[in-house]
Order: structure tokens, then C-alpha cells, then sequence
């Protein structure tokens, strides 16, 4: 996937000989562009919002190496909108007069609320995307917290905090009045399998919106496989190596340290420095590491690791966009959902 190509670029270009070994017949992960219905049709198979990728520190960074090697963004202004069975709709636009215009004609207060969470939200997104971007280490957690506590005070610490563990619905309803306006924002939570009752997705409906209202939204030209198409080139460029249909049945240790990999096929590779795995925590633990890492509390912690329910696509080949009943301008979105209600997302969710 991605990541595992983004952290083989970066160890690359740090003068790292890299080797990359995938058991899927292409690279890419759930990234993958390609024509899974008629010729000429290419999907998204599962990735295709690049947003957070392009605002990443990773493509800061290497913003030009990722452009040499051929990426490139179709930003969006006109992000995502839901339609109802009323035959109104509601979207949000990079626009923020627009947006605002739109929430208004379901309520004015909460377009007056709208407005101002769009203005505290540069000085909370530094703190929120700091959080996510941390290693999930008790010491990086804690400085977070602290630098969160010295500049928002004890009070919008707190408020940060009930924002982290919220449920969708709870943090809606509390900020907004509109049926309508709650479903489209909340859509955003099942992308990530947090349906409106579960605790801890609040932050994703109002990160996303909030993004998309202040910076617009970001798609791949061509597809969202340019990132794995540039990062593939990154790689390769700088010496590093990839074999696709070559899955690890094993990490080697010796004396409690990983020594290489031996593949499904018999063949054995050494590491000099690391085995980095990008694979599901169970498989880790489990199949690689027959025998452990050696560290019982984490070996443990990898087996008691649970996925969220699976999520179904439907990709479909069509030869013009939907002709919305609700409202021509909804052709102009990048995403339409068809959330009608809180209450109906999360029955979808439990069934």
C-alpha cells in the first residue's frame, strides 16, 4: 500500500538499500486505479480521496521528487453533498459564502455555527492533525496533551477531548439543528465505519468538512493510483527494489532481532538494518512471527486487535453522471451520498 511505499521512498532517498516484497500481483494496496467494469472505465477501486495525502508532512517534504516522477492533484471546489428523499439537498463547496447560503435555507442558526467553526478551526486542526500524525506512544501522547493544555487552557483542552471521544450524533446534535445538515456531515463518519452511534467519530465528520470548506478537496488525475505510480518511481530511482507475487510466509530472527524474510516460494532474503511489515496486526504476530516478537504484552495486544464491519463498493460504468431529481448542481460534486437520516445510517450499520 501507500504507506508501506511512502516509508520505502523516504528510506530510499536517506541513502537506504530497500527491497519491497508484495504478495498481490500489483502494488498499490486499496489503492488501485484500473477497468473493473468495460474497457476504457477506470475505478477507484477503494482510495480516492487524496486530500490528507496531499497535506501530509511526507509530501511536503517531497512535493517535487512525487512531481518528477509524474504526480499530479485534480483539486476540487465542489466537495461532497447528500440528497434526501424530500428532494432537497445540501452540499459543501470550497466556497464558504456558498456553503454558508446553502445552510441557511435549512436553518440560519446553523449556518451562524457553521461559519464559526470554520474560523476556530485552523487553531484546532494544528493540534488534531498533530494528534493523529503521533506515534501511539505514551510519551509523544503526552507532549501532545501538554502543548494542547498550554495554548487552548484546561477548558479548550477538555472541549478537544470531548470532541476525540464523541460519537457523530452527539457532536452534532449538539452543534447543529438541521435533520439534513447532521446526515450529510455525518456521512463522513461511515466512510471510516463510525456509524453515528459510535463513540470516538466525531472527529471524522468534522475534520473533513472543515477541510474540504477551507482548502477544497483533492483527487488524482488520471486516478488515485498517480500516488502509487510516483512512489513506485521513487523508490526505484533511488536503487530500491519491488517484487510483486512474492508473499513472506516468515520474518527471520536471531537472538531476538529480525534477520530478513523467506518468501512463500522458499527464497530467503537478509536485512542488514530492519524488517519493516505493513500488514493486518493479527498477521503479524500470528503468521509471520510464529514464535512471537518476544514481547508477550504486545504479541497479546496484536491478537486481540479487531477490524471494523466491511464495507461494500459498487463500481458501475455509466455514460453521463446521474441526473439528480433534487438538483442539477449536484453533477458538479465530487461525492453525492445518500444518507436520508442519522437513525438510517446507523440501522445500515448494524445490519
Amino acid at each position: 500500500g501507500h504507506n508501506s511505499l511512502a516509508c520505502a521512498a523516504h528510506l530510499a532517498l536517506k541513502g537506504w538499500k530497500t527491497g519491497i516484497f508484495e504478495g498481490s500481483a500489483t502494488i498499490g494496496g486499496a489503492v488501485q486505479t484500473r477497468e473493473f467494469t468495460l474497457p476504457g472505465f477506470r475505478h477507484d477501486f477503494g482510495a480516492m480521496n487524496l486530500s490528507l495525502f496531499a497535506g501530509s508532512a511526507f509530501h511536503r517534504k517531497y512535493a517535487n521528487e512525487l512531481k518528477a516522477q509524474g504526480l499530479e492533484f485534480a483539486p476540487v471546489v465542489d466537495c461532497f453533498a447528500s440528497a434526501f428523499p424530500d428532494g432537497r439537498w445540501f452540499g459543501v463547496s470550497n466556497d464558504l459564502e456558498k456553503t454558508a447560503a446553502r445552510i441557511a435555507a435549512f436553518s440560519a442558526a446553523d449556518a451562524q455555527t457553521w461559519r464559526r467553526l470554520v474560523a476556530a478551526f485552523p487553531a484546532e486542526a494544528e493540534h488534531l492533525f498533530r494528534l493523529l500524525g503521533s506515534p501511539m506512544r505514551a510519551s509523544a501522547l503526552a507532549g501532545t496533551a501538554w502543548n494542547l493544555w498550554r495554548k487552548k487552557g484546561m477548558s479548550g483542552a477538555l472541549d478537544t477531548g470531548r470532541l476525540l471521544l464523541s460519537s457523530p450524533r452527539a457532536w452534532l446534535e449538539e452543534n447543529f439543528e438541521s435533520p439534513h445538515i447532521r446526515a450529510t456531515l455525518a456521512t463522513w463518519g461511515m466512510h471510516l465505519d463510525f456509524a453515528p452511534d459510535i463513540a470516538g467519530g466525531a472527529v471524522f465528520p468534522y475534520l473533513e468538512s472543515m477541510a474540504n470548506q477551507s482548502f477544497g478537496m483533492v483527487l488524482g488525475k488520471g486516478g488515485a493510483d498517480t500516488i502509487i505510480k510516483a512512489l513506485s518511481g521513487m523508490v526505484t530511482s533511488a536503487g530500491g527494489k519491488i517484487v510483486t507475487g512474492a508473499g513472506v510466509a516468515e520474518i527471520t530472527v536471531s537472538a531476538g532481532r529480525a534477520t530478513g524474510v523467506r518468501l512463500a516460494s522458499g527464497e530467503t532474503h537478509t536485512a542488514t538494518r530492519a524488517v519493516i511489515a505493513g500488514v493486518a496486526p493479527k498477521a503479524l504476530t500470528g503468521k509471520l512471527l510464529p514464535n512471537g516478537s518476544g514481547d508477550a504484552g504486545f504479541d497479546s495486544a496484536m491478537q486481540k486487535f479487531r477490524h471494523a464491519p466491511g464495507t461494500m463498493m459498487i463500481h458501475l460504468a455509466l455514460d453521463d453522471l446521474p441526473d439528480w431529481r433534487a438538483g442539477a448542481e449536484l453533477r458538479q460534486f465530487a461525492y453525492v451520498h445518500l444518507s436520508p437520516s442519522l437513525d438510517a445510517m446507523s440501522r445500515t450499520y448494524q445490519h
